[in-house]
């Protein structure tokens, strides 16, 4: 099977690139400076030269809080255009089957029970992440506006919860919540700090997958694509407070100062937690706790330092 994956060299393709099974399909991963998304004819090309079975669109303009806050229009127009494109050209290439990574970004706003896939457009995205948010959502539909028109094209959505680990962005000007704590952690381990702060009271609650588990996901997408429904979340189907992830990231480094609360600063959504049912129908589920995650994402923090 020949697999196009897209985003090569971000976060999630990385560890879809790292994992053992991928080694048996012909995979084509170029990186941006030899496919650029945002150019339809340079994909339109691409895609009927190389001519792949499967199309992985795992690219993407990616940011925590502060950067989707300060860039809304990157996040939007960049998203939407990398998706617009690989999918539409897909289809005038007769890729018959695609696997989009959509983003539980896609989900309303303060909503305390587990996410629904069927909830995808039934109330306000949270406005911190709104521009990322449309341009997910918007490919997730034109994923099913393709099959609604033709249903020989099997284009499918996985949703992924927040993700963390092995090639993560830790500056903090761009990073996500865990790769954050680590770097901020570790400095101030380094520095012999007595207190870290935190935004918010450390209350608000969030789920965060260990990335090499989406990247496990993905290949039994490869291998069971046909029983994978249209959408589909991928999490743990449990969440922590803000201020566990604090502790659990502490008690690796051995970090023993204090935390103190910013209660000014943004937090985001109370509670995000996608519903695993349909991914437990399907017969996955994710393999690394918080702990080991952390570990090893902290380990690949070093190795990164020291280079």
């Amino acid at each position: 099977m020949k697999v196009l994956l897209t985003g090569s060299g971000g976060m999630v393709g990385q560890n879809v690139l790292e994992h053992p099974s991928m080694r048996d399909f012909d995979v084509i991963a170029p990186r941006s400076s030899s496919l650029n998304l945002l150019d339809f004819s340079a994909v339109q090309l691409f895609l009927e030269e190389h001519k792949p079975d499967v199309v992985i669109h795992a690219a993407g303009k990616v940011g925590g809080i502060q950067a989707n806050v300060r860039e809304p229009v990157g996040f939007l127009v960049d998203n939407l255009d990398m998706g617009r494109n690989i999918v539409l050209a897909s289809r005038q290439a007769g890729v018959k089957r695609l696997l989009n990574l959509g983003s539980s970004c896609m989900y309303p706003r303060n909503h305390s029970e587990p996410l629904r896939e069927e909830l995808v457009l039934k109330g306000e995205l949270e406005p911190t992440n709104e521009g990322y948010a449309l341009a997910k959502v918007v490919t997730a539909r034109l994923c099913d506006y393709i099959v609604r028109e033709d249903a020989s094209f099997q284009y499918k959505t996985l949703i992924p919860c927040n993700l963390y680990g092995r090639f993560d962005k830790f500056d903090p000007s761009h990073s996500h919540l865990i790769p954050a704590i680590i770097h901020k952690i570790h400095v101030a381990r380094e520095n012999n700090d007595s207190s870290v702060e935190i935004w918010g009271d450390g209350s608000a609650r969030r789920e965060f997958m260990y990335a090499g588990d989406l990247a496990d996901a993905v290949v039994h997408a490869l291998r069971a694509f046909d029983a994978l429904p249209a959408y589909m979340n991928v999490g743990l189907g449990h969440d922590y407070s803000i201020n566990e992830y604090y502790q659990v990231v502490a008690e690796v480094m051995g970090y023993r100062g204090e935390f103190v609360h910013d209660l000014s600063k943004p937090v985001g959504m109370a509670r995000k937690l996608v519903s695993i049912e349909r991914q437990q129908a399907w017969g996955w589920s994710a393999r690394h706790d918080l702990r080991s995650g952390i570990e090893k994402t902290y380990s690949f923090y070093l190795q990164e330092k020291q280079q």
